[in-house]
């Protein structure tokens, strides 16, 4: 079965960097790996998307240019680079997946980064605090 597992989140000054990590396991090699991020009181909200086989990637406007998503296929395992982290990005830090994605539901995704309905697995997310 589809497990993923996030991990790497903690405590972290402004202008800190953290790097989180998301484990798949169970996953086919054709899908796309999102990262979501939830804070108290607020709606989830997508962060960053990367698909197989596709150049480009999705990352939300709040985070262009200082988060970094890439995948390591090897290990089955998503990365998403955060630097200068602001209070704004404390959050719960969610990974999901969707397997086997057309390339028509791919290209769909990245240009728009895909909503929660679009991954059908989620993990159990890991906290990062910015303060």
């Amino acid at each position: 079965h589809v497990q993923l597992v996030e991990s790497g989140g903690g405590l972290v000054q402004p202008g800190g960097s953290l790097r989180l990590s998301c484990a798949a396991s169970g996953v086919s090699d054709n899908n796309c790996m999102a990262w979501f991020r939830q804070a108290p009181g607020k709606e989830r909200e997508r962060v960053s998307v990367i698909c197989a086989g596709i150049t480009e990637t999705y990352y939300a406007d709040s985070v262009k240019g200082r988060f970094t998503i890439s995948q390591d296929n090897p290990k089955n395992t998503v990365y998403l680079r955060m630097n200068s982290l602001n209070p704004g990005d404390a959050a719960m830090y969610y990974c999901a997946t969707r397997l086997n994605p057309t390339t028509a539901t791919k290209r769909r995704i990245i240009a728009y980064g895909g909503r929660e309905i679009d991954f059908a697995y989620w993990g159990q997310g890991t906290q990062v605090t910015v303060s």
